[in-house]
């Protein structure tokens, strides 16, 4: 199975059985399948992204995690580093994926009319996080190979 599915399984399987909301599944799955020696902590920082920045039904969840783990491979660490500017064009992209597919990144809008918790609401939100987590992994891949940055890391 191709790294990608994977990544979108695990992630839909986390949220589903309640052991991670969104944006705290995708840095789990992806931090797991490309063995990244991160702490637990990187998991914890997604924690107040779900249902929208902590229930305030802005952003969606799993869009910020996606966004964050694109930081984890590609993000600046340093001050000044200009890497930020690549980083960012992949936040962008995923951003403007996101807008293609569904219209809106607004979570109160991709829920308008379902309950909280309710199993319509559940099954879109695992379905988001999985798609998300797919479409991160696909593009870390891709952005890997052009540089050839670490076969290691690319093939697990």
């Amino acid at each position: 199975m191709e790294r990608k599915y994977k990544v979108c399984k695990q992630a839909e399987d986390y949220y589903r059985k309640g052991d991670y909301y969104c944006s705290e599944a995708i840095i789990r799955s992806i931090r797991d399948e490309f063995n990244l020696d991160v702490p637990n902590e990187v998991i914890a920082m997604a924690s107040g992204f779900p249902v929208g920045m902590g229930g305030s039904g802005c952003t969606c969840g799993a869009l910020a995690g996606g966004i964050m783990a694109l930081g984890l491979f590609f993000g600046r660490s340093e001050p000044g580093d200009p890497k930020v500017n690549h980083t960012m064009a992949l936040a962008k992209e995923l951003h403007d994926y996101f807008i293609s597919q569904h219209k809106s990144t607004c979570c109160r809008v991709l829920t308008r009319g379902m309950e909280l918790g309710s199993p319509v609401h559940m099954e879109q939100c695992i379905a988001l996080t999985g798609e998300i987590a797919e479409k991160t992994t696909e593009i870390i891949e891709r952005e890997l190979l052009k540089s050839n940055t670490s076969e290691e890391i690319i093939n697990g």
